[in-house]
């Protein structure tokens, strides 16, 4: 029995560190050039110039008009290229905060999106969702950091100082993406060993049992239990096979669909993705909780909307058939 546990456990860990090679291979391809290039608008001083287009938009989230770059990153590449951005961005912790809240709810819009077009949620309403999701939650959010008295929207002074010469600017960006990379695989490595583990043990289904209760509280039902586990372990994205083929042949209802999709739109990737913010200190309470209680809320409304068209078409077909046919 030891040796079977024994090289089940090897078979995790060997798999582990070849998806968690090859995944941060394919992170660094995106992490270097989008740093390098935010780098270089940091250093150029042309984001300043913007400044008039920005500052209106990014003030109702509580954040200058240089958080926008890391968030526009996210949204179209990913959470690695918003990571890319704010290790050259000289933001406050409490910034880069609101930025990763942001980020972990709206990112790889167009990728994840389709993913959810194709298993129960229209792509444009489920983008609508997020965007929407993320808004409201950094407007809220940033709230607890102003009433501790943290000025959000100050623009920062820069990461590069306006006198460094080229050269002394990319040793400078070239030491923090080190130690940032660095960290990074660290995190990667030690989560899809996990991950490896779980799966070769079998652990996934006793996790679904598990969170059962945590699922009704969430608004959805049990039967995606497979599917918001596959999200929230390896988000929409990486979980994007499974999720699709489940929904075709799980034969679900549209509308337990639709909620499983609004959840985990908002919630998705607790693992992996907030671990790539841990490197700038961010307490993990901000990158979860905020996170759970907007899928909770948005699966809610959804509910009361659904209570209230189904009310309407009620109504709409008893006032259609006429007092005759009522009566009939």
């Amino acid at each position: 029995m030891m040796i079977q546990y024994s090289s089940k456990f090897k078979k995790g860990v060997k798999e582990g560190i070849k998806k968690g090679w090859n995944g941060y291979v394919w992170l660094l391809k995106i992490l270097i050039p989008i740093s390098f290039f935010t780098a270089l608008l940091e250093y150029s001083g042309w984001l300043g110039h913007l400044d008039f287009i920005l500052n209106p938009v990014m003030s109702l989230i509580h954040l200058p008009s240089m958080a926008a770059l890391p968030i526009l990153a996210g949204m179209l590449t990913g959470i690695y290229g918003a990571v890319a951005a704010l290790t050259v961005l000289d933001l406050t912790q409490a910034q880069i905060t609101l930025v990763a809240i942001f980020v972990l709810i709206s990112h790889a819009l167009i990728q994840e999106g389709a993913v959810q077009g194709k298993s129960g949620l229209n792509a444009v309403k489920a983008t609508l969702i997020r965007l929407s999701a993320s808004m409201v939650t950094v407007w809220v959010v940033g709230f607890f950091f102003i009433d501790a008295g943290t000025n959000l929207t100050a623009n920062p002074s820069g990461f590069f100082a306006n006198n460094q010469t080229f050269f002394t600017m990319l040793k400078t960006w070239s030491v923090a993406t080190f130690w940032l990379s660095a960290k990074i695989l660290a995190i990667i490595m030690a989560l899809m060993i996990l991950l490896e583990n779980l799966k070769a043990f079998q652990l996934i289904p006793l996790i679904v049992k598990v969170l059962s209760p945590l699922l009704m509280v969430l608004g959805l039902n049990r039967e995606v239990g497979l599917m918001w586990v596959a999200a929230v372990f390896f988000g929409v994205s990486y979980g994007a096979a499974f999720i699709v083929e489940e929904a075709k042949e799980g034969h679900f209802d549209s509308m337990v669909l639709e909620k499983l999709h609004i959840s985990i739109g908002i919630n998705h990737s607790m693992v992996e993705d907030p671990a790539l913010f841990l490197p700038f200190g961010i307490n993990l309470f901000w990158l979860w909780i905020p996170r759970i209680i907007t899928a909770i809320v948005a699966v809610q409304l959804y509910n009361m909307w659904v209570r209230v068209c189904s009310r309407e078409e009620v109504k709409w077909k008893l006032n259609s058939q006429g007092p005759g046919k009522q009566q009939s």
